[in-house]
C-alpha cells in the first residue's frame, strides 16, 4: 500500500514527488510513454526561473527527477491503463501489475497534435518544428515562420510571434479562421501575418543541417503544390490530454481535460485524487505553472492524508 502515488514524470509530476518525499510520505512515481514530458524534446528553456542562461530541457527534466530522488522518490516505468477510485483505496492497473494507494496525484499531460507529414519528427524540438510559441518563439528572432492551424490557438501563436518574427504565414485548410471573431479580426489585421487559405502541409523540408527550411503546401481547392520558406513550423492544432484511463471514473469536459473542483485548481471529483499540469490546464501549459500545480496536490494530499484514519 502507498501513500502517495504519482502519475507521470514532468514539471507537475516531479514537483509533487519532490515535496511529497520531502514530507516523508515516500512516494511512487510511475512514469509513462515519455518520461519527463514534453520539456525533455525542447532544446533550450529560456523561461524558467532561476536560469538566467536558459537550460536545456533534457537537463531540467534531470535534475528535477535527481531532487526528487534525493529526498526517497521511487520511480518505476509503467503505464495505467484503467483506475478503480470507488473505495479508501485507490487502485491503478497496468497490463502487467495492480497498484494500490491512498492519495493518487494525476499529471499524465498532454500530447500535442501533429500533422503526420515527412520531416515532422525528425526536426521537432530544437530543429525548427515546435508546438509553443511561448516556449520557442524568442529562437526565431527575425526569420520567417509558419503557423499551421485556423483556431483561437492558431491566433494567439501567430500574435505572439509578431514579437520576434519577421514574417508569419498562418497556414489553414479552410477559407476562413474558426477563432472567435475578434481574435480572427485582430490576427488578419496584423501586418506580419499573412493567412494562407485552402492549404495543408504536406512535408517539412529540411537544409543541408537537418534543420527546417521551410514547408511544402498544397491548395485544397485546386491542387496546386508549393513551397514556403521558413525556419521554424509552429503547429497549432491542439493538444489531447492523456486522460482515456480516467473516462467514466473522473470529471472531463468535451475535449477530455480534468476538470478542477471544489474551487481548487488540482481537486478533481473523487477525494484524495489531484490532477495538475498539462492533463487539466488547457490555459497556459507552461512549465512553471505545471510545476506550482504539482507543489499544490502535493499539499493538497499531504493535508487530505492527515485527516484520514486508515486501517490496515
Amino acid at each position: 500500500m502507498e501513500n502517495v502515488i504519482i502519475l507521470g514524470t514532468g514539471c507537475a509530476g516531479l514537483t509533487a514527488a519532490i515535496y511529497t518525499a520531502r514530507a516523508n510520505l515516500n512516494p511512487l512515481v510511475l512514469e509513462g510513454g515519455q518520461p519527463g514530458g514534453q520539456l525533455t524534446t525542447t532544446s533550450e528553456v529560456e523561461n524558467f526561473p532561476g536560469f538566467p542562461e536558459g537550460v536545456d530541457g533534457f537537463g531540467l527534466m534531470d535534475n528535477l527527477r535527481k531532487q526528487a530522488s534525493r529526498f526517497g522518490t521511487r520511480t518505476q516505468y509503467d503505464t495505467v491503463e484503467r483506475v478503480d477510485f470507488s473505495g479508501p483505496v485507490k487502485k491503478l492497473y497496468s497490463s502487467s501489475k495492480t497498484y494500490e494507494g491512498r492519495v493518487v496525484i494525476i499529471s499524465t499531460g498532454a500530447s500535442p497534435r501533429l500533422i503526420g507529414v515527412p520531416g515532422e519528427m525528425e526536426m521537432f524540438g530544437g530543429k525548427g518544428v515546435t508546438t509553443c510559441a511561448t516556449c520557442d518563439g524568442a529562437f526565431y528572432r527575425d526569420m520567417d515562420v509558419v503557423v499551421v492551424g485556423g483556431g483561437d490557438s492558431a491566433c494567439e501563436e501567430a500574435l505572439f510571434l509578431t514579437r520576434f518574427c519577421s514574417k508569419i504565414s498562418l497556414i489553414h485548410r479552410r477559407d476562413e479562421l474558426r477563432a472567435s471573431k475578434i481574435m480572427a479580426q485582430r490576427t488578419l489585421d496584423h501586418d506580419k501575418i499573412s493567412p494562407v487559405w485552402n492549404t495543408v502541409v504536406e512535408e517539412v523540408l529540411a537544409d543541408e543541417e537537418g534543420k527546417a527550411r521551410g514547408v511544402a503546401v498544397r491548395n485544397v481547392a485546386t491542387g496546386e503544390k508549393s513551397e514556403i520558406a521558413a525556419r521554424g513550423v509552429f503547429l497549432a492544432i491542439g493538444h489531447t490530454p492523456n486522460t482515456k484511463p480516467f473516462e467514466g471514473v473522473l470529471d472531463l469536459d468535451e475535449n477530455g481535460y480534468l476538470v478542477p473542483q471544489n474551487n481548487s485548481m488540482v481537486r478533481t471529483s473523487i477525494p484524495g485524487v489531484y490532477a495538475a499540469g498539462d492533463c487539466v490546464d488547457h490555459v497556459y501549459r507552461q512549465a512553471i505553472t505545471a510545476a506550482g500545480m504539482g507543489c499544490q496536490a502535493a499539499i493538497e494530499g499531504e493535508r487530505w492524508l492527515a485527516e484520514q484514519s486508515f486501517s490496515g
